[in-house]
């Protein structure tokens, strides 16, 4: 990082990764694995254990670990990689529950979203040599190839039952976006480059093909056929996961994860991989930021770039300074760099929460805190890989930068 480039990054942002993380000190669930966190960072043990917060929290503790070693650092990795060897693990028909308590499964279905971060979770604990994660990692490449991937398309299926007999006929965008993430840390851990190709295809099919064919409003719903769904859940616009219409914060992660490939594949990028990223970027700016007139990112338009559910999520923001400061490195223009700037002290006045830690997950439309979509601060790995991202290399994967850096 320049000199000139480092002038846009406050320090807060260089200290934040350790304050995020350290909010997480008492996240551990009592049955095993990672607890979801209130807004005073204290577990709530009543909620299940559930798959994605274990495998975000073991990255997070990864990626951390593989910056410094502190033993107890490695100790959270280990214990993300118990539970998924363990209590999440279905030993029965193998994959993973989406939720289990020490009673049992409590969410049966396997997800695609699921087992992409276990995929992410086992990568950054086998490039860390915690005991168990490569066994874990050539488990969840397995489970991958075999029940998910859909080669005739390129993209991953979304959701099957418990026995791996019924295949849900909904497809998405968004456990393809998680799987591309996946699959480039994957190709780092193994240097498989079968895997960095698999997520090529993912982009290609998904940002060249379905955004540009929308006019970079990204359509996230499809059916088994990969045909568009334009009007699903629009009777829940707010959903967690599948919100009806466009998803701001995905434009910008598909716009950073193209770059991501674009260094995975190197001199034999294609050139629209940048220039797709632009466009996402451009889209979501123009679409997204303060488009109701107040300071923030919405959390969902309609295909006309009308704002549908206009709070803000942390998840969103974090994403639009990951994806600025990614732009400004590939790039070297400044506009990208100050647009990271913008977002970084609109983050620092209305999300960072100093007086309980981390990041409040959501404000409504006048940036005041609320709990529509979502309730407490289960969530580390947005904040944390936002404000880790400015201190590292550009890389194809965050695991991938960290230790080649280390």
């Amino acid at each position: 990082m320049t000199e000139q480039s480092q002038a846009f990054v406050p320090d807060w942002v260089r200290a934040e990764p350790g304050r995020v993380l350290a909010f997480a000190e008492a996240a551990a669930h009592p049955d095993g694995g990672f607890a979801w966190l209130d807004s005073a960072g204290a577990p709530v043990p009543e909620r299940p254990v559930e798959t994605w917060i274990t495998c975000r929290t073991t990255h997070v503790f990864a990626l951390a670990a593989a910056r410094d070693g502190r033993d107890e650092l490695l100790s959270g990795v280990r214990r993300g990689v118990d539970a998924l060897r363990g209590l999440l693990h279905d030993d029965e028909h193998g994959g993973w529950f989406a939720s289990a308590t020490a009673a049992g499964p409590v969410a049966e279905h396997k997800g695609a979203y699921e087992h992409a971060f276990v995929l992410l979770a086992a990568a950054s604990a086998a490039a860390v040599g915690a005991e168990g994660g490569r066994e874990l990692l050539d488990e969840a490449l397995s489970v991958f190839d075999t029940r998910f991937w859909e080669d005739d398309f390129g993209l991953v299926a979304d959701s099957w039952n418990r026995a791996w007999t019924e295949l849900d006929p909904y497809r998405g965008v968004n456990a393809n976006m998680h799987t591309v993430e996946a699959l480039l840390a994957a190709a780092d851990v193994t240097g498989d480059r079968t895997w960095s190709d698999r997520a090529a295809r993912i982009v290609r099919t998904v940002v060249h093909g379905f955004a540009r064919e929308h006019g970079w409003r990204l359509p996230e719903h499809f059916d088994s056929g990969w045909n568009v769904l334009l009007e699903y859940n629009r009777d829940k616009p707010s959903d967690q996961f599948r919100p009806y219409g466009v998803t701001i914060g995905h434009l910008l992660e598909w716009s950073r994860l193209a770059l991501h490939v674009r260094h995975a594949l190197g001199s034999e990028a294609p050139g629209w991989l940048l220039d797709d990223a632009r466009e996402l970027f451009a889209t979501a700016v123009r679409d997204g930021w303060s488009a109701d007139g107040a300071d923030g990112f919405v959390y969902t338009t309609d295909f006309e770039g009308t704002p549908v559910v206009r709070n803000r999520l942390h998840w969103v923001i974090a994403e639009s300074m990951a994806t600025a400061w990614a732009l400004h490195q590939e790039t070297g223009e400044q506009q990208y760099a100050r647009w990271f700037a913008t977002w970084a002290e609109h983050a620092d006045r209305f999300f960072v929460d100093r007086e309980l830690g981390s990041w409040h997950h959501e404000l409504d439309e006048r940036n005041e805190p609320a709990a529509t979509v979502w309730e407490g601060k289960p969530d580390l790995y947005h904040a944390y890989q936002a404000t880790l991202l400015p201190q590292l290399p550009p890389a194809a994967s965050f695991i991938g930068a960290v230790t080649r850096g280390r």
